[in-house]
């Protein structure tokens, strides 16, 4: 049985919650481990739980007729899983797919509709973190358009590692290709160049970050603009 222990809440949504709102929702939320390659929601599909990731990481993937899916956003330990439910909306617009195994908080969605219905404060959270992901979602949308490969792969991993709280990771690289978008060949290319300044170590799908700065420097600007973007609402 889960305690209420404010001390070590690792959900970043939910620690912001003062302490009457978190022990309400807190009634309803199970631990529960999700597993790499899981599939949350499927598009069209209704949604039937809330999630609140603590150390894993979903990718929120959108498909064109004919094409291989494109990473649209990504939510780790800053956000949650079934924002449509805050905005009247039943279904989920995109597949939600487990990136990093780890452990996450999981309500049902009548649960959360009704916890989100009767908290003035929950609803100003959801919101803050709604105007977050469109933040990162039209800057995502921006970068896959016009930054080079190995750019868009240097911010790609530190928005992982930042939301995984870890340097180091399993992915491949046909999934990352299908991340960012890209051919496999080019995110060979990227990777390697990455390596070779002794950025990252990359083998055999094993990716750490050595040189964390260095490779801040390697991405584009959009890397920080999300991140300043997360860092002020956090203050607010």
């Amino acid at each position: 049985m889960l305690v209420a222990n404010r001390v070590h809440v690792a959900n970043s949504l939910l620690a912001a919650l003062p302490d009457k709102d978190y022990q309400s929702l807190f009634a309803h939320l199970e631990p529960i481990t999700l597993s790499f390659g899981e599939v949350l929601y499927r598009p069209g599909e209704p949604i039937r739980h809330v999630y609140f990731p603590t150390d894993t990481l979903v990718s929120l993937l959108t498909q064109a007729e004919g094409h291989q899916a494109l990473e649209v956003g990504m939510v780790g330990r800053e956000g949650m899983l079934g924002i449509p439910l805050a905005l009247g909306v039943n279904d989920s617009p995109v597949h939600a797919l487990v990136l990093g195994g780890g452990k996450a908080l999981r309500m049902t969605s009548a649960n959360f509709r009704k916890e989100f219905q009767q908290s003035a404060q929950l609803q100003r959270e959801v919101y803050r973190y709604i105007y977050e992901l469109m933040i990162q979602m039209t800057q995502t949308a921006v970068c896959n358009r016009f930054h080079c490969v190995e750019a868009r792969l240097a911010r790609w991993l530190l928005m992982t590692r930042d939301r995984m709280r870890s340097n180091q990771f399993h992915l491949t690289q046909d999934l990352l290709s299908n991340m960012l978008g890209v051919r496999r060949v080019g995110i060979t290319k990227a990777a390697g160049d990455l390596r070779l300044r002794n950025l990252i170590s990359y083998n055999r799908g094993e990716i750490v970050i050595l040189d964390g700065e260095g490779l801040e420097a390697a991405a584009c600007q959009c890397y920080q603009i999300v991140k300043d973007m997360h860092d002020v609402a956090q203050t607010q």
